[in-house]
């Protein structure tokens, strides 16, 4: 059993940063954004986070500092698309060759240092069920905030009247906007929250996952992240369920090359992204529900009358 737990243990950290990526972009979607600079805001986040931890010896200070670059970088993201009315997927595929460029400058004096890890968090009684209870209620801060996100999120979107807003943006915004809604204003703050949770996932990265800065840690996770979005159908209980299923993909590399199966490395190290691809696949074979569930704003420009 102490294998399988430890296998386990992987898969939930391996999917963790995909969640969060992936919460915040279905959030930005669902306002009718498209944003594909997860990439650049991932690896931000996890260049800051490594970088306010060895500056104040807590990664708990990383954390924030992790989540704010996000949310920031984010904000570029949202002036040049919904201030300039710029192209969505041109600014997103810039953001993210810029985040890659700029976490690659400030995380060159921090190549070769040994990070700061997240402590794990046992919580009293939950932690001693045997099994479930160092799998589950045994985790860092980061592992708790993305099932809360999850809940919350899936709550607020559905079940809130702001949430109704969001959705209804992404569905018409040229009809949120003639009953008064202001569509400019709440895609800021879905973008900004997608970006405050992609450098959330990047915080994980360098202070659980890796504890350690290694240029372009984030190795194509944003753009699962995107893929994940899809596969769940914009809901955010799928998606923690598609996260963890692409969780497993990912880590399941490592196992078959410690278990001594003839399989090329190269081979393993494609396996998430081709499972990306095969999921897109099935996915269109299943257009209608796609179409009904897809934004229908999605990635079109709003100029509000003036």
């Amino acid at each position: 059993m102490g294998i399988v737990e430890a296998i386990l243990l992987t898969v939930i950290t391996a999917a963790t940063p995909l969640v969060l990526a992936a919460l915040g972009e279905l959030v930005t979607e669902r306002a009718g954004v498209l944003n594909l600079g997860v990439e650049g805001m991932m690896i931000m986040g996890a260049v800051l986070a490594f970088a306010a931890t060895q500056a104040t010896g807590s990664p708990y200070v990383g954390i924030l500092a992790g989540i704010a670059g996000g949310a920031l970088f984010s904000l570029l993201f949202g002036f040049l698309t919904l201030t300039l009315v710029a192209n969505q997927v041109a600014t997103g595929l810039a953001l993210t060759i810029l985040g890659l460029g700029i976490s690659g400058q400030i995380g060159e004096a921090y190549v070769g240092m040994s990070g700061t890890k997240l402590p794990q968090i046992a919580i009293p009684l939950l932690s001693d069920i045997p099994y479930l209870g160092s799998l589950l209620f045994r985790q860092d801060l980061i592992f708790y905030m993305s099932i809360a996100l999850v809940a919350g999120t899936s709550w607020f979107l559905f079940k809130s009247r702001a949430g109704l807003k969001i959705r209804a943006i992404g569905d018409n915004h040229a009809s949120a906007h003639a009953l008064g809604i202001g569509v400019i204003r709440i895609r800021y703050l879905a973008v900004m929250f997608g970006g405050a949770c992609a450098g959330l996932a990047g915080a994980q990265l360098s202070l659980v996952y890796t504890p350690q800065w290694v240029e372009n840690m984030s190795a194509g996770r944003g753009w699962i992240a995107l893929a994940l979005v899809v596969f769940a159908s914009w809901r955010p209980w799928r998606l923690l369920a598609g996260g963890y299923l692409f969780g497993a993909v990912s880590i399941s590399q490592l196992h078959a090359q410690a278990l001594g199966l003839g399989i090329p490395s190269q081979f393993l190290s494609a396996l998430p992204y081709a499972a990306t691809v095969v999921v897109l696949v099935l996915i269109s074979h299943n257009r209608r529900t796609t179409l009904i569930n897809t934004p229908a704003s999605l990635g079109k420009p709003f100029v509000p009358d003036r």
